[in-house]
């Protein structure tokens, strides 16, 4: 009884508290050891159980057993990850705290027993504050490491005249969705340069008024890159709204909806989104004689053209100057720029039914999330599909219209690609063929569009598809400008079984190479490998391996057994049990045992039964926003991004014997696949916390030299504030989705990442110069134009990504200097 009274509460709450962490670590540890996993939880969980049954006993000796197990921590963590701070910290981070309290009298006032009787006048303080600051040790000389950065300088001197793209077209305006029909996402003002953006400043900011309600899909995504032509700014809203604003202050000139139509409304639909419009100006083919290429003594093409003029008021045709809607109900609309009003000699009555000849579709399971390409002549648009419903959705047909009366010139289907010719009245083009979802670019010099190729769907099972599908996904298609005839392909994913679609739009830059200048495409990649092909024919620049690659599909499909990898690549090393994350030891354990439970042999490990990893996953290294380059100095600007997904196949038996709802978007939940064997169940790699469960850093900024192909500095980017479960700004380097754009001044701007910021950064060095809070996530491309007075401005859309959990809104935000 006496024993009884004098036991301490604090004593008794630890002995609680440590049998509570140690039999959840022993029990991680089991099952992570059962499936070849490191023994450390399960020893470590075991010997924080023998810690709290002394201490329920009253034994001194737990103190300096605990001690030991500091210092066998520490030392483990070093040997796993070596003095990396930020994989450091969740293997330490509980333990030095429960040592802290174990540090203080009072969970020690109890402790007096030695052999369960036995007075004994010491706890082991003193080796417990030792323990500890060998701990505190470790952290702060990982604090102290930047081992995920690489400094260095881009080299700045301009080596490259102006390029041929920027004929007729003032250095003031943003003509298209990439700057430019050569998708650089480059302007050639210089007002921001990086000893003054630290004072930019909101000059003006709207709300489109557009903003998710309750009927609308989860990812409705604001991932709109407005245009800037003369003193207006046009942008377009998630439900295909298009508005036009003065371009120095943002009053509103017009606006034009729609109305979007949706038999079953809009709330199961996979994604609703407007990146763009597009625009047609006859006066600037009146401006710019654009010959056949001919070529330099170094092999680039030369264009001739006039100087540019503004834009055109002369009446060749109602609307001279317009604007072309692709909607999420499946129809091109062409604008009159200066009214909003439909151009009435375009289609009918100013619309172009893309519906026609596609065949049937679920609601929102087919239409052009992105802007169409827009030549001299004519408006090239492509389609989004969506991912893994059945293998009989709608054609990847690309059609080319008229730019002024919108009759069919041409079209190409990658599921018969040999006939061009406008298809009949009647007439559906091949069902389920690869699609283009992205964004094209055109070079009118050499008459080529150039196609980011999607693959055919379902995109993790590749069993059944056609030798035309194919050879047509996964790459880069050259087709002729005039009659839509392939010119070149080259493919980047040999039978794509990971949605490794091109998701950004191809890059056209004049090269400086060792054998000349070359007019070259650039192609970035969800693996991470940037492709630099010769624009003309499809040849390599950069060298291409063929890399053996993971083999052993499902029953009824096949693996390729080499993979493309291009000398230019940013893609991650192989992911190991070691590079698990989590906030704590605990949601770390959870992400090594997940990862045990998957299959994972490395990039490209096929979907199977069991799960696999996919790293680099869905959202990829490079997605839609690209890249951006400096042509004049010859540089190339990217923000990679690595995040892990899971991908599972589920057979059909057990597939009917699950609840099978609506999925929250294209890259997550359950889907029914129909006309496969299988489901498929896909999901980002996170822990129960919502982080990713693969060490940070998540995402990079990074500059690379394109005439050496060296990546010159890396910086990780972004903070954990707006996605962690508490908002405290850890640098981790997030995730970004959205591309740069970058100025002749020597600044890039990013606002894409997970945390609500847009951020300016110097081109030379990549040091952050510049930071600004926005109301909403910035999962959009920003622009930059400058207004008549020569001001120059920075244009960030802010309304949030709903499939990436970023907060919503309707915000776009003009920033410029003081005046």
């Amino acid at each position: 009884m006496n024993r009884v009274r004098r036991f301490h509460p604090a004593t008794l709450f630890s002995a609680l508290v440590f049998a509570l962490w140690g039999a959840v670590m022993l029990l991680g540890g089991i099952r992570l050891f059962g499936s070849g996993g490191s023994v450390y939880y399960l020893a470590a969980g075991a010997i924080t159980l023998l810690v709290a049954a002394l201490l329920l006993f009253r034994v001194r000796l737990a103190v300096p057993i605990y001690a030991l197990l500091l210092i066998a921590t520490a030392a483990w963590a070093v040997w796993e990850v070596q003095w990396d701070w930020w994989q450091l910290l969740p293997r330490l981070d509980v333990w030095f705290v429960l040592g802290l309290w174990l540090l203080l009298p009072w969970p020690r006032r109890g402790l007096g027993h030695d052999r369960f009787g036995e007075t004994a006048r010491g706890t082991g303080g003193g080796f417990l504050f030792l323990s500890l600051l060998i701990v505190a040790a470790v952290g702060i000389v990982g604090a102290l490491h930047t081992d995920h950065d690489q400094p260095g300088e881009l080299p700045m001197a301009d080596v490259s005249g102006p390029q041929g793209d920027r004929a007729a077209r003032p250095d003031s305006d943003w003509t298209d969705y990439g700057g430019s029909p050569y998708g650089q996402r480059y302007s050639p003002l210089k007002q921001i340069t990086p000893d003054n953006v630290g004072q930019l400043q909101v000059a003006w900011k709207i709300q489109t008024g557009d903003v998710p309600g309750p009927d609308d899909p989860a990812e409705t995504t604001a991932e709109n890159t407005p245009l800037k032509i003369g003193d207006t700014v046009y942008l377009c809203t998630p439900h295909s709204k298009v508005i036009a604003v003065n371009a120095a202050t943002g009053e509103k000139r017009w606006e034009f909806d729609p109305k979007i139509q949706s038999p079953v409304g809009f709330k199961h639909w996979e994604h609703m989104t407007c990146r763009g419009v597009s625009y047609h100006d006859d006066a600037k083919y009146a401006a710019a004689v654009i010959p056949a290429p001919a070529t330099t003594a170094a092999g680039v093409p030369a264009v001739a053209s006039t100087a540019p003029l503004p834009p055109s008021a002369i009446a060749t045709a109602s609307c001279p100057r317009r604007l072309f809607l692709p909607t999420a109900d499946a129809r091109l609309i062409a604008l009159d720029a200066d009214t909003g009003q439909p151009c009435t000699d375009f289609g009918q009555q100013g619309t172009v039914n893309l519906r026609t000849n596609v065949g049937p579709f679920t609601p929102g399971g087919y239409y052009s999330t992105s802007p169409p390409a827009v030549t001299k002549d004519l408006v090239i648009i492509g389609g989004h599909v969506t991912d893994n419903e059945s293998t009989n959705e709608p054609s990847g047909v690309i059609r080319a219209f008229d730019v002024h009366d919108g009759h069919l010139v041409w079209n190409w289907d990658p599921g018969n690609p040999d006939a061009t010719a406008p298809i009949g009245p009647d007439g559906i083009y091949t069902r389920n063929s690869p699609n283009v979802w992205s964004l094209f670019s055109v070079d009118e010099g050499l008459g080529i569009v150039y196609l980011p190729m999607g693959n055919q769907t379902p995109d993790q099972f590749g069993g059944g598809r056609t030798p035309t599908s194919e050879k047509y996904s996964a790459g880069l298609v050259a087709l002729d400008v005039a009659t839509g005839k392939v010119k070149w392909n080259y493919q980047f994913t040999h039978h794509d079984l990971w949605d490794m679609d091109v998701g950004g739009q191809p890059t056209l830059i004049d090269l400086q190479t060792a054998d000349g200048v070359k007019p070259a495409v650039i192609a970035s990649t969800k693996q991470g490998s940037v492709y630099v092909l010769d624009r003309r024919d499809g040849t390599p620049i950069v060298p291409i391996q063929e890399v053996p690659r993971p083999q052993g599909a499902v029953a009824g499909d096949h693996t390729a057994p080499t993979q493309p990898l291009s000398d230019l690549n940013f893609a991650p090393p192989q992911v190991r049990e070691r590079d698990m994350w989590g906030t704590t030891p605990l949601d770390q354990l959870w992400c090594r045992v997940r990862f045990r439970s998957l299959r994972y042999d490395g990039m490209f490990t096929p979907p199977s039964l069991q799960g696999s990893l996919v790293f680099p996953g869905n959202f990829g290294v490079f997605d839609w926003g690209g890249v951006s380059v400096d042509p004049t100095r010859q540089l190339m600007l990217i923000n990679p991004s690595y995040m892990a997904f899971q991908s599972k196949l589920i057979p059909k038996e057990e597939l009917a014997k699950m609840e099978v709802g609506p999925a929250k978007s294209e890259t997550e939940g359950v889907k029914k696949a129909e006309g496969i064997p299988y489901g498929i169940e896909l999901s980002a790699f996170l822990s129960p916390l919502g982080i990713p469960c693969q060490a940070p850093p998540w995402g990079y900024v990074a500059g690379v030299d394109l005439r050496s192909g060296k990546m010159m500095w890396r910086h990780k980017n972004g903070t954990i504030i707006d996605s962690a479960p508490l908002p405290i700004p850890m640098p981790l380097g997030v995730p970004s989705l959205g591309g740069m754009v970058t100025t002749a001044g020597g600044v890039t701007f990013l606002s894409g990442t997970l945390d609500y910021y847009v951020r300016g950064y110097d081109v030379r060095t990549g040091k952050k110069l510049w930071e600004s809070r926005l109301p909403a996530g910035g999962q959009a491309t920003p622009m930059t134009y400058a207004d008549s007075s020569g001001r120059q401005y920075l244009l960030v859309v802010a309304g949030g990504h709903g499939s990436l959990g970023t907060k919503q809104g309707d915000w776009v935000i003009a920033y410029a200097l003081p005046k």
